[in-house]
């Protein structure tokens, strides 16, 4: 049966850790997601495809420090449609090519995207995503003096900026993106969580310098264009539960209420499977399907034979 699915792909599905970041390394990556979505979409599902920015946002932002004697730097909103527009032309490229290898002629649309926020979102009173290049404690001092930063020592790695990570409301133009699905279109939205940026009290919107993270604004996209499943892709099959220990045990159908007596266990840490299982297990409460699983075997999990899946 067909259904409508969002796919949110992982960091690694555009650039591997420590792998140089040429224009050629990432097409490479992104050529071997689109191959499996297109396996998805052949198989007669509605795909909307949202990705991670995070190393691509770092780089852009170091290009600015490298060359801000001679170019003016832009600011962390601009950097983030940066990112989702080269990210956004490559996928939409190679879905195309996959397509039409296997006989398809589903258009593909990549829409820059912008998610909504709240300029009273206590992320904005404690700011803690590390972004762009390390700094020495008394660079990263002059900075933050200079140019109203707030920085903070990451992981005894040197010093970095730290901006503000709110919760999305809203993702804007989802409206649009439904009625696009409802067309058969394949859409590439909300690339890296979004632009963020806030309403003013006369409606009208301005970019503000904050990262969303890509799985909660995915569970929103997931929930506003009324997808039927959420799909987080990562670099793991399943999600374990007692990873690394002796009894670690991989999940693969499990209950709502299992979901949550497992975070309430302190299963899953806040810097990678937290924030996953978070958004997966609100997408299950809404009564659809939420699936962790790899890049890999998402056309298996589509069909329940792989990953970890979240029902209510």
């Amino acid at each position: 049966m067909s259904q409508k699915v969002v796919v949110a792909l992982g960091g690694n599905a555009i650039l591997q850790p420590k792998q140089e970041a040429t224009y050629e390394n990432q097409l490479q990556n992104v050529q071997k997601s689109s191959e499996i979505i297109a396996r998805i979409v052949k198989n007669g599902h509605t795909v909307i495809v949202t990705h991670g920015n995070g190393p691509q946002v770092g780089n852009i932002l170091r290009q600015n420090e490298e060359a801000k004697d001679v170019v003016p730097p832009f600011p962390l909103d601009v950097c983030s449609a940066e990112s989702q527009g080269f990210i956004g032309y490559m996928m939409e490229q190679t879905l195309k090519n996959e397509l039409r290898k296997l006989g398809l002629d589903n258009p593909v649309v990549s829409l820059l995207t912008e998610t909504e926020v709240s300029k009273d979102d206590p992320a904005f009173e404690d700011p803690s995503k590390p972004i762009g290049v390390f700094f020495s404690e008394e660079e990263a001092k002059e900075l933050a003096e200079e140019k109203n930063w707030v920085v903070k020592e990451d992981a005894g790695r040197g010093w970095r900026r730290v901006v503000a990570s709110p919760m999305p409301k809203s993702i804007l133009g989802s409206d649009i993106i439904k009625k696009l699905t409802d067309d058969r279109v394949i859409v590439i939205a909300a690339g890296g969580g979004g632009i963020p940026v806030v309403k003013n009290e006369d409606g009208t919107l301005t970019g503000i310098e904050a990262v969303i993270d890509k799985d909660r604004s995915g569970f929103r996209l997931a929930e506003e264009v009324k997808s039927d499943v959420f799909m987080i892709l990562t670099d793991v099959q399943n999600v374990y539960v007692n990873y690394g220990k002796p009894d670690q045990k991989a999940l693969t159908h499990v209950t709502l209420e299992e979901a949550k007596r497992y975070v309430e266990d302190g299963q899953f840490s806040a810097g990678s499977m937290g924030p996953k299982m978070e958004a997966a297990i609100k997408f299950a409460e809404q009564g659809g399907r939420a699936i962790i699983c790899s890049l890999d075997q998402a056309d298996l999990a589509m069909e329940g034979k792989a990953g970890t899946h979240i029902t209510k």
